[in-house]
């Protein structure tokens, strides 16, 4: 009971470690990994820097998936990233190698006081970070002193003692880190074992394997049923690691005298209190080189094992799913804002893309076609509905979760973009649509020289909402300043044709005060939708700098 609560504790204590460290730090983490991408071994170097911070590969895993959905990092680089994780995993079995447990408590206490008197949100999450920290050793300490008794437990002993055999190790270890959903959680527990004299180096260098393999089940596990993106990003964890082992498996006794040279010795001692004094810290060295000597082996071939994973994992066709269908969104990446957003703004520039595309083909329509046209437009409509329904539901489910202030913002500014673009479509499919039924009903049409008039305001107000979409996906805030810059055109636009308007007053036509309300009325939803987007602008112009990274091309126009 003793183990099992310690490891409860352990593993909770690395949870709130890592939810405070997101929430105080999680806009510069993804800076950070999204500026040392650039090529595999700055890639891995992020990896290793990141997971070393955060103490969990799992969570660097997540956000680098997070990033190639959202078309910020390719799945190659995403790769170095991963194998850079590896590495940075391996603090955690250092800081239990030094014995740092003894501070547990005080940090406990010391995280509990900071959240109980500092009174601004953002400040008492640091306290979380050092409370999470202070539960993981604590938890650490609770399952060295439950194994102490276990030395004079024979059938105990007699099992550790198999733990010498390859498979069985790398079984073990596997079959452990893939119950408790945590590969340093299964290191920690073995050095917590070596420390008490049950396990040798050998032993614990198979059991290490195992728990890189066992980390890779987890990974499998979770992406089940997620993105293409987090299979295969899943799968490339578990080729990577598989090599690792394949690689060092014929060469344990190698590595063995590799880190009993590097590690301190303790010749004073004998037999078991010797064992127990110099293994932890032995097999601590073993699996930072064993993690260490892989990423520098392997981080030239990410773009090879990119190509492998591809193979293996094909990416679905998505070009063909409809405009009203989600394609970005998914629940999974609900747990980092940072990376939901990223998803929701691809999400947005296919929700203006797609009524770009209604509003492209609204004007003939309008001025020319028939009832079945405005039919048409009035049923596009339904698929920028259906979209805005989705996105917006879906910030609904993320403004739940734990924000930061940045992130609470970004939410805000989709949450009103995609608003924006959903009234564009609906000034479509009622303001445009009743004018070109008014113009059916009665009957009349209209003159070239007008419809040109219109149709010069109407390619403007298509490029003003064409050019925010574009800034949307590249994060550009200079076009969109473009476009709030492009106010005085579209009124010297609006006044031309109302000019226009004015001089036809006294044409010899049929119901020419009638037609006068529909061109009029034209010109006016024309302005009102530039004036939609450029509110859109102006929520890309106060959103941060975009990862630098290809953003996935939008189809604007078909």
């Amino acid at each position: 009971m003793g183990l099992l609560g310690g490891l409860a504790l352990f593993l909770f204590g690395m949870d709130q470690m890592t939810r405070g460290l997101r929430l105080v730090a999680g806009a510069r983490m993804r800076s950070f990994l999204s500026r040392l991408t650039t090529n595999p071994l700055k890639g891995a170097f992020a990896g290793a820097v990141t997971t070393a911070v955060i103490q969990s590969s799992s969570v660097t895993t997540v956000l680098v998936i997070g990033f190639v959905a959202a078309g910020l990092m390719t799945l190659s680089q995403a790769i170095g990233v991963i194998m850079g994780a590896n590495v940075g995993t391996t603090i955690t079995a250092q800081i239990v190698a030094f014995k740092v447990t003894q501070y547990a408590l005080v940090l406990v206490a010391g995280g509990f006081a900071w959240q109980l008197f500092r009174r601004e949100r953002r400040s008492a999450f640091y306290g979380l970070m050092v409370m999470g920290l202070g539960l993981l050793f604590f938890g650490m300490e609770l399952m060295s002193e439950a194994t102490r008794p276990l030395r004079d437990f024979a059938p105990f002993i007699e099992f550790m003692r198999r733990m010498d055999q390859p498979l069985l190790g790398i079984v073990a270890g596997a079959v452990v880190t893939a119950a408790v959903q945590s590969s340093s959680a299964t290191t920690v527990m073995v050095i917590v074992l070596a420390g008490q004299g049950y396990i040798s180096l050998e032993a614990g260098i198979y059991l290490v394997f195992g728990s890189n393999l066992g980390t890779c089940v987890t990974a499998l596990l979770g992406a089940i049923g997620k993105p293409r993106t987090a299979l295969q990003a899943a799968v490339a964890h578990v080729v990577f690691n598989l090599v690792g082992v394949a690689l060092w498996f014929a060469f344990v006794p190698q590595l063995g005298e590799l880190v009993r040279w590097l590690s301190p010795v303790h010749a004073e001692l004998e037999g078991t209190a010797r064992l127990a004094a110099e293994t932890p810290r032995q097999i601590a060295n073993a699996h930072t080189v064993f993690n260490l000597s892989n990423a520098v082996l392997m981080v030239g071939f990410t773009g090879p094992l990119a190509w492998l994973v591809r193979k293996l994992v094909r990416d679905r066709e998505e070009d063909a799913r409809m405009l009203g269908e989600v394609r970005y969104l998914d629940d999974f990446y609900l747990g980092n804002a940072s990376t939901a957003l990223d998803l929701t703004r691809l999400e947005l520039s296919r929700l203006g893309a797609g009524t770009l595309r209604v509003l492209h083909g609204a004007l003939p329509k309008i001025l020319y076609g028939s009832r079945e046209d405005l039919e048409e437009l009035r049923r596009q409509d339904d698929d920028i509905d259906a979209l805005h329904g989705a996105i917006v539901s879906y910030l609904g489910r993320l403004s739940q979760r734990d924000l930061t202030a940045g992130e609470a913002r970004r939410l805000r500014e989709y949450l009103a973009a995609a608003n924006h673009f959903e009234s564009i479509g609906d000034m479509v499919e009622t303001d445009l649509c009743e004018a070109g039924a008014e113009r059916l009903r009665l009957g009349v049409a209209i003159s070239a020289g007008t419809a040109e008039q219109l149709g010069e305001l109407h390619r403007r107000v298509c490029w003003s909402v064409d050019a925010v979409v574009r800034a949307l996906v590249d994060g550009n805030a200079a076009a969109a300043g473009e476009v709030v810059g492009a106010k005085a055109e579209i009124n010297r636009l609006a006044d031309q044709a109302n000019d226009h308007l004015v001089r036809r007053l006294g044409a010899q036509e049929p119901d020419r005060m009638k037609v006068f309300r529909i061109e009029s009325d034209l010109i006016e939803n024309l302005k009102r939708i530039y004036y939609f987007a450029k509110r859109i602008a102006r929520v890309i112009e106060t959103e941060p700098a975009a990862a630098t990274a290809e953003p996935e091309p939008v189809p604007l126009e078909t």
